[in-house]
């Protein structure tokens, strides 16, 4: 089952989410992770909020551990994220 993702940086800018994806080996616009159906980012008054949805919860916790929280930390974000996670009903492609 489908699981959404709800991730939030306090304190942390575009500019060092844009850091932290290139250190990912990720371009904006370009494929996500594997496992990843659908993400999107942006600026919040606090710092960001990336929305995520993935093919599983596991998929995601991996990722997150053996990639996220690294490459986040070689952009300078400091701040633990905030992760809520909640059971997907449905969820629409590309068209």
């Amino acid at each position: 089952m489908a699981i959404g993702v709800l991730v939030e940086f306090d304190g942390a800018t575009l500019a060092q989410y844009d850091a932290a994806i290139a250190h990912a080996g990720l371009t904006p616009g370009g494929p996500g992770a594997a496992g990843c159906l659908f993400h999107w980012v942006a600026a919040t008054p606090n710092g960001i909020r990336a929305v995520d949805v993935w093919d599983s919860r596991e998929r995601f916790e991996r990722y997150a551990a053996e990639t996220i929280l690294p490459a986040t930390v070689a952009a300078g974000i400091t701040a633990q994220p905030r992760i809520e996670f909640a059971d997907v009903h449905s969820y629409l492609t590309a068209g």
